[in-house]
C-alpha cells in the first residue's frame, strides 16, 4: 500500500533477487498529484549483474488516502535526460 511519497517506489523484488534496483528518486511535484524521478538498475541473469542505471518519470494521484500509477515516461540513457535537462533550461532561460 502506499499511502506516503516515502512508500513509493520502483524496486522490484521476485523470489529473494531484487530484479530493478531503486538507486534514487526525486520528488518533482507533491499534491493530489505527484510526480516523481526514479533512477534504477535492472538485473540481467545474463551477465549475473545490474546493467546500466536507467530513468523513470512516474506519476500518481492520491485517492482514498493511497497514491496509484497514473503514467510513467521512461528516459532510456543518461544521454537523453541530458537533452531533456538541457531543453527545460533553455526554456527557462528565455
Amino acid at each position: 500500500m502506499n499511502e506516503t511519497i516515502d512508500d513509493l517506489t520502483v524496486q522490484y523484488e521476485e523470489n529473494g533477487q531484487i530484479l530493478i534496483k531503486e538507486i534514487g528518486k526525486v520528488v518533482l511535484s507533491k499534491g493530489a498529484w505527484t510526480t516523481i524521478l526514479f533512477r534504477y538498475q535492472q538485473w540481467r541473469p545474463e551477465t549475473d549483474d545490474y546493467g546500466p542505471e536507467k530513468y523513470v518519470i512516474r506519476r500518481y494521484k492520491k485517492s482514498g488516502g493511497e497514491y496509484r500509477q497514473q503514467s510513467k515516461f521512461t528516459i532510456s540513457s543518461a544521454e537523453q535526460a541530458r537533452k531533456i535537462v538541457d531543453a527545460l533550461l533553455s526554456w527557462i532561460e528565455k
